[in-house]
């Protein structure tokens, strides 16, 4: 049995939301503000009581809108269906699952519709929804400026209820109503919050905030204690240090119980003797002490950094988690058919390092807890590159935020079927596969990208962007490039296997590529743009395929700007990808970034040709016609020490020199 979709309506960002759960570990990504917290709130606030504690701004824009028009408006009854926030879970089933706990709340006997579907709501009923009319007409006769919106802020309670119900598969419309102990039978919900108690002060408020030996203690406290032979010794132990005590105790306390005695009226009135009773609960409350052992020393937890503190807690979290999932405390239980664990943020004061570690080790420790429990379903969200890299293609699921006010979840698995079957496809999915693992995951939750050639454009980049956002500080509506959160990505001449990926995650692009100029001989030689009969760069002939040579040396700006539609890129002025190549400039096309940047920056590199580590033949930048392609291939040394010496000898606002307009207009259409 395992839960196999969750469908969410009308709640904050998750306006009509869907997400594909795996049987073991489903690990959610996503930008900032996608409703990755969203989707544990609302799992909570249904799954663990009856306690209502919405507010109205759970309700999503558009919602708010819509009961805005209802009220105002008038509904027919048999045109109306409840409104407010709902959540669905789907359960699917299977022969050889135990149906206890839901056998009387199947309502489809086919064995192809073997799935149960749980019904959560908050939500407004026809009834409710005449009652607010009329409460609401008689609000606004006293406040008559005051909104639907404004009334409900403060009343929603009084008309909307939390309902449980489970509804018929493809029959929505045949329901029964639910109760908690029934649902709690089905799923058991357990968090690890991104909010954790992992503090390390120090000082006198660091003894009473001892994390890690507190959670030694219900950890202890969460164990099945009656077959251990672990706890057996420790009682054994317990019963011969009472013995101990007792003796030591009728010593330490003769004199005081002798001063009883003397006060008793009464001989034959019952004394009082002191006696040990200790037992592992409360000798292990606030008298145990994780220590870290350093240099054959032992330091008490809270020297340690709060990373670690973190990595820990959550391991012991976790162990108490599972044996809570067991209910072996608790004889009159059994564990729930499905045990739900959701991890947010295990990244959370950690380094990279840790991260890789974290990611790692996680399926394995939930693998190993799985084995003494039913169904054991793990969802981790997190911000962590690192620990996305090393996380399965098929456990991903990215939130991305279609609109303002809608966020859908992508099922990674799925982009490979957009690569097709063909070898080439086949391979370019994999090379895509192999470089977000091993170098790029951080993809995921950039908000902007920059797929550059070499190295030239990756060490002179982020100052031409800081140049522009200089240039432009002023301008009103000018959304600073540094500000944003860009990846700046160096992929060669590859940027075209990365074409499915950018529409799977909608992720707006520039792509900084070189014109390559060839000629149609056969060996098809470089040569100068103004000799050039066609283009080798595959990403040109990839995105602009149906545009020859002649047209693509004069291509405006606006035509570089494309959307992927029937499979083919087409010009859009709304489209999130933008190819960016030499142009035309002061009388002279480029061929390349360095022959773009030399022809504009002549007398800068000439000023310091003295102190340029990456330049020969020099005497060359000192002709009255200087030949800026001849230069470019036969002066610079390494382009890599090229881009260095720009940096090195330029000032801190880099106005000795000039960004290429081909980049400068990419970069200002970026940052919008």
């Amino acid at each position: 049995m395992q839960i196999k979709q969750i469908k969410i309506e009308n709640f904050r960002l998750l306006h009509d939301f869907t997400i594909d759960l795996e049987e073991d570990l489903s690990l959610v990504i996503g930008k900032n503000n996608t409703g990755k917290t969203s989707l544990l709130s609302l799992l909570e606030r249904f799954l663990r009581g009856n306690q209502n504690n919405f507010t109205f701004h759970d309700f999503n824009i558009p919602f708010q809108k819509e009961i805005e028009k209802a009220v105002k408006g008038s509904i027919e009854k048999d045109d109306f269906t409840d409104l407010g926030i709902s959540l669905k879970m789907y359960i699917e089933y299977f022969e050889d699952d135990s149906l206890e706990n839901i056998s009387d709340l199947i309502l489809n006997l086919e064995p192809k519709e073997n799935f149960l579907i749980l019904s959560f709501g908050y939500s407004l009923n026809y009834e409710r929804y005449t009652r607010l009319k009329e409460d609401y007409l008689k609000f606004k006769a006293k406040f008559k400026k005051k909104t639907v919106l404004d009334y409900l802020i403060k009343n929603h309670r009084q008309y909307f209820e939390i309902s449980r119900s489970v509804v018929e598969y493809n029959n929505e419309t045949n329901s029964i109503k639910i109760k908690d102990e029934q649902i709690s039978k089905i799923i058991t919900l357990k968090t690890i919050s991104a909010k954790r108690d992992v503090a390390n002060e120090e000082g006198e408020s660091a003894r009473s905030n001892k994390t890690l030996s507190k959670l030694c203690c219900i950890f202890f406290n969460s164990l099945n204690k009656t077959d251990s032979a672990d706890i057996a010794e420790l009682q054994k132990n317990l019963f011969e240090t009472d013995d101990k005590l007792n003796i030591t105790y009728e010593k330490t306390f003769e004199k005081i119980i002798e001063v009883v005695k003397r006060f008793s009226y009464n001989k034959n009135e019952s004394q009082i003797a002191i006696k040990s009773n200790l037992e592992e609960v409360n000798i292990l409350r606030g008298n145990t002490s994780v220590v870290y052992n350093q240099s054959e020393q032992e330091l008490p937890e809270d020297y340690n950094g709060l990373g670690y503190m973190n990595l820990f807690a959550m391991i012991f979290n976790l162990h108490i988690i599972f044996d809570s999932f067991k209910k072996e405390h608790n004889p009159t239980e059994k564990p729930s058919d499905i045990n739900l664990l959701f991890i947010e943020e295990p990244e959370a004061h950690t380094h990279p390092q840790m991260q890789y570690v974290f990611i790692k080790n996680i399926k394995r420790l939930l693998s190993e807890g799985k084995k003494d429990l039913n169904n054991l379903q793990t969802i981790i969200s997190t911000h962590s590159a690192h620990i996305t890299s090393q996380s399965s293609f098929n456990d991903i699921k990215y939130f991305y935020k279609e609109s303002v006010n809608n966020v859908i979840s992508k099922n990674l698995s799925e982009l490979e079927n957009r690569y097709g079957t063909e070898d080439e496809e086949k391979r370019n999915f994999q090379f895509l596969k192999r470089y977000l693992t091993l170098n790029k995951s951080e993809l995921f939750f950039a908000e902007k990208i920059i797929f550059i050639e070499g190295n030239t454009e990756r060490i002179l980049l982020p100052y031409m962007m800081k140049k522009i956002d200089s240039e432009n500080s002023e301008v009103e509506n000018y959304n600073l490039l540094l500000s944003q959160n860009i990846s700046i990505v160096e992929v060669g001449a590859y940027a075209h296997v990365f074409d499915n990926f950018l529409t799977f995650l909608g992720i707006k692009t520039l792509i900084i590529t070189d014109l390559d100029s060839v000629k149609s001989d056969e060996k098809g030689n470089k040569c100068k743009v103004s000799e050039g009969t066609h283009t080798s760069n595959a990403s040109i002939k990839y995105f602009l395929k149906d545009v020859g040579f002649n047209k693509l040396k004069n291509l405006l700006h606006k035509s570089k700007i494309l959307s992927k539609n029937d499979n083919n890129w087409k010009e859009n002025e709304d489209g999130l990808i933008c190819i960016a190549y030499q142009t035309e400039q002061n009388g002279y096309h480029a061929r390349s970034f360095e022959d773009a940047f030399i022809s504009l920056n002549l007398e800068f590199i000439k000023s310091k040709k003295e102190k340029f580590e990456s330049l020969k033949k020099e005497e060359m930048l000192d002709k009255s016609t200087p030949d800026y392609y001849d230069i470019a291939n036969t002066c610079i040394i390494k382009k890599t020490l090229f881009a260095t010496d720009i940096l090195y000898y330029s000032s801190e606002k880099f106005t000795e020199w000039q960004v290429p307009e081909y980049i400068k207009e990419g970069l200002l259409w970026l940052s919008k």
